[in-house]
């Protein structure tokens, strides 16, 4: 699966992955898809700087946002 599937197809909101995780983390979660989603342009960019810009505003750690994308992505793919 790739990411853009995943930011097209909103699987993260019930998965596993994503229950697990604290409040904040999840609205920091929910904030990242929705920046992706409202660029039309290259995902890959726009998800970096998604990243970023949720990561000051919300003071959350950038790897442990892309420790659940990983996450996310593995359980989406069932490993």
């Amino acid at each position: 699966m790739k990411l853009s599937q995943l930011v097209q197809s909103n699987q993260t909101f019930n998965s596993k992955s994503f229950k697990d995780l604290s409040p904040v983390m999840r609205e920091a979660i929910t904030d990242v898809m929705r920046l992706v989603e409202k660029s039309s342009e290259d995902v890959l960019n726009n998800f970096e700087t998604s990243i970023n810009k949720v990561c000051e505003h919300h003071n959350v750690n950038k790897d442990d946002i892309e420790e659940y994308f990983d996450r996310e992505i593995n359980e989406q793919l069932g490993e």
